[in-house]
Protein backbone atom coordinates (compact mmCIF):
# COMPACT_ATOMS: atom_id res chain seq x y z
CA UNK A 1 0.00 0.00 0.00
CA UNK A 2 1.39 3.62 -0.84
CA UNK A 3 1.94 6.31 1.60
CA UNK A 4 -0.80 7.77 -0.24
CA UNK A 5 -3.61 5.33 0.13
CA UNK A 6 -2.65 4.50 3.80
CA UNK A 7 -3.23 7.93 4.78
CA UNK A 8 -6.58 8.23 3.83
CA UNK A 9 -7.26 4.56 4.87
CA UNK A 10 -6.22 6.20 8.64
CA UNK A 11 -8.92 8.63 8.14
CA UNK A 12 -11.78 6.20 6.56
CA UNK A 13 -10.64 3.84 9.72
CA UNK A 14 -11.01 7.14 11.78
CA UNK A 15 -14.77 8.01 10.51
CA UNK A 16 -16.09 4.41 10.77
CA UNK A 17 -14.53 3.30 13.70
CA UNK A 18 -14.17 6.53 16.10
CA UNK A 19 -17.05 8.49 14.79
CA UNK A 20 -19.46 5.85 13.86
CA UNK A 21 -18.78 2.89 16.15
CA UNK A 22 -17.36 4.94 19.56
CA UNK A 23 -14.67 2.88 19.79
CA UNK A 24 -12.25 3.82 22.02
CA UNK A 25 -9.66 1.76 21.45
CA UNK A 26 -9.62 3.12 18.49
CA UNK A 27 -9.10 6.38 19.01
CA UNK A 28 -6.59 5.92 21.28
CA UNK A 29 -4.52 3.98 18.67
CA UNK A 30 -5.55 6.98 15.84
CA UNK A 31 -4.42 10.52 17.84
CA UNK A 32 -1.13 11.39 17.93
CA UNK A 33 1.08 13.19 20.91
CA UNK A 34 0.17 16.63 20.96
CA UNK A 35 -2.99 16.69 18.66
CA UNK A 36 -4.01 19.91 17.74
CA UNK A 37 -7.85 20.40 16.59
CA UNK A 38 -8.06 24.10 14.83
CA UNK A 39 -11.16 23.63 14.77
CA UNK A 40 -11.98 23.45 18.71
CA UNK A 41 -13.89 26.57 19.47
CA UNK A 42 -12.31 29.81 20.97
CA UNK A 43 -11.34 29.30 24.41
CA UNK A 44 -12.14 25.51 24.20
CA UNK A 45 -9.77 22.45 24.52
CA UNK A 46 -8.43 21.93 21.43
CA UNK A 47 -6.88 18.28 22.60
CA UNK A 48 -7.50 14.67 21.48
CA UNK A 49 -9.86 14.65 24.80
CA UNK A 50 -12.34 17.45 23.08
CA UNK A 51 -12.91 15.53 19.89
CA UNK A 52 -13.33 12.06 21.63
CA UNK A 53 -16.10 14.20 24.16
CA UNK A 54 -17.76 15.58 21.01
CA UNK A 55 -18.47 12.51 19.53
CA UNK A 56 -19.25 10.21 22.43
CA UNK A 57 -21.05 13.62 24.81
CA UNK A 58 -22.56 15.54 21.79
CA UNK A 59 -23.38 13.89 18.28
CA UNK A 60 -23.59 10.26 19.52
CA UNK A 61 -25.96 10.49 22.53
CA UNK A 62 -28.36 13.12 20.22
CA UNK A 63 -28.09 10.97 16.96
CA UNK A 64 -29.59 6.78 16.52
CA UNK A 65 -27.80 5.22 13.40
CA UNK A 66 -25.03 7.33 13.07
CA UNK A 67 -23.40 7.55 10.34
CA UNK A 68 -20.40 8.94 8.16
CA UNK A 69 -20.59 9.29 4.25
CA UNK A 70 -17.40 10.09 3.09
CA UNK A 71 -18.19 11.49 -0.82
CA UNK A 72 -14.26 12.42 -1.55
CA UNK A 73 -10.88 12.71 -0.47
CA UNK A 74 -8.32 14.43 -1.91
CA UNK A 75 -4.82 14.15 -0.47
CA UNK A 76 -1.74 16.48 -0.77
CA UNK A 77 1.55 15.29 1.45
CA UNK A 78 0.62 14.50 5.15
CA UNK A 79 -2.70 15.82 4.76
CA UNK A 80 -6.32 14.59 3.56
CA UNK A 81 -9.17 16.68 2.90
CA UNK A 82 -12.71 14.85 3.01
CA UNK A 83 -15.65 16.10 2.53
CA UNK A 84 -18.41 13.93 4.33
CA UNK A 85 -21.83 14.11 5.74
CA UNK A 86 -22.79 12.86 9.42
CA UNK A 87 -26.07 11.94 9.67
CA UNK A 88 -28.66 9.84 11.73
CA UNK A 89 -32.20 10.32 13.70
CA UNK A 90 -32.26 13.04 16.28
CA UNK A 91 -33.59 11.09 19.21
CA UNK A 92 -31.70 12.38 22.16
CA UNK A 93 -30.79 16.32 23.32
CA UNK A 94 -28.80 17.77 20.89
CA UNK A 95 -26.75 21.10 21.61
CA UNK A 96 -29.74 22.17 23.97
CA UNK A 97 -32.66 21.19 21.59
CA UNK A 98 -35.20 18.01 22.93
CA UNK A 99 -35.53 15.04 20.13
CA UNK A 100 -37.16 15.45 17.06
CA UNK A 101 -37.59 12.76 16.18
CA UNK A 102 -36.45 13.99 12.60
CA UNK A 103 -33.66 12.85 10.14
CA UNK A 104 -30.46 14.92 10.06
CA UNK A 105 -27.37 15.49 7.88
CA UNK A 106 -24.31 17.76 8.73
CA UNK A 107 -22.31 18.81 5.69
CA UNK A 108 -18.37 18.47 6.77
CA UNK A 109 -14.82 19.21 5.04
CA UNK A 110 -11.97 18.20 7.19
CA UNK A 111 -8.49 18.47 6.55
CA UNK A 112 -6.30 16.19 8.96
CA UNK A 113 -2.74 16.40 8.75
CA UNK A 114 -1.59 12.39 9.69
CA UNK A 115 1.91 10.98 10.52
CA UNK A 116 2.93 7.88 11.13
CA UNK A 117 -0.73 6.18 10.66
CA UNK A 118 -1.92 9.04 13.22
CA UNK A 119 -3.90 12.30 13.71
CA UNK A 120 -1.58 14.95 14.58
CA UNK A 121 -3.82 17.95 13.23
CA UNK A 122 -7.08 18.43 12.40
CA UNK A 123 -9.64 21.82 10.93
CA UNK A 124 -12.75 21.90 9.67
CA UNK A 125 -16.17 23.58 8.87
CA UNK A 126 -19.48 22.00 9.16
CA UNK A 127 -23.34 22.78 8.85
CA UNK A 128 -24.06 22.05 12.50
CA UNK A 129 -25.04 25.80 13.50
CA UNK A 130 -27.68 25.57 10.56
CA UNK A 131 -28.37 21.91 11.51
CA UNK A 132 -29.35 23.59 14.91
CA UNK A 133 -31.26 25.87 14.05
CA UNK A 134 -33.75 23.89 11.72
CA UNK A 135 -33.83 21.58 14.68
CA UNK A 136 -35.47 24.56 16.25
CA UNK A 137 -38.06 25.29 13.48
CA UNK A 138 -41.24 23.49 14.19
Amino acid sequence: MSAVSSEKEVVCRFNAEVIEQGNAESFAALMGDGFINHAAPAGAPNGAESMWNTFENVLRPALSDLRVTIHEQLQEGDRVVSRKTISGRHTGPFMGVAATGREVAISVIDIVRVRDGRYIEHWGVNTLGAVIAALKQP
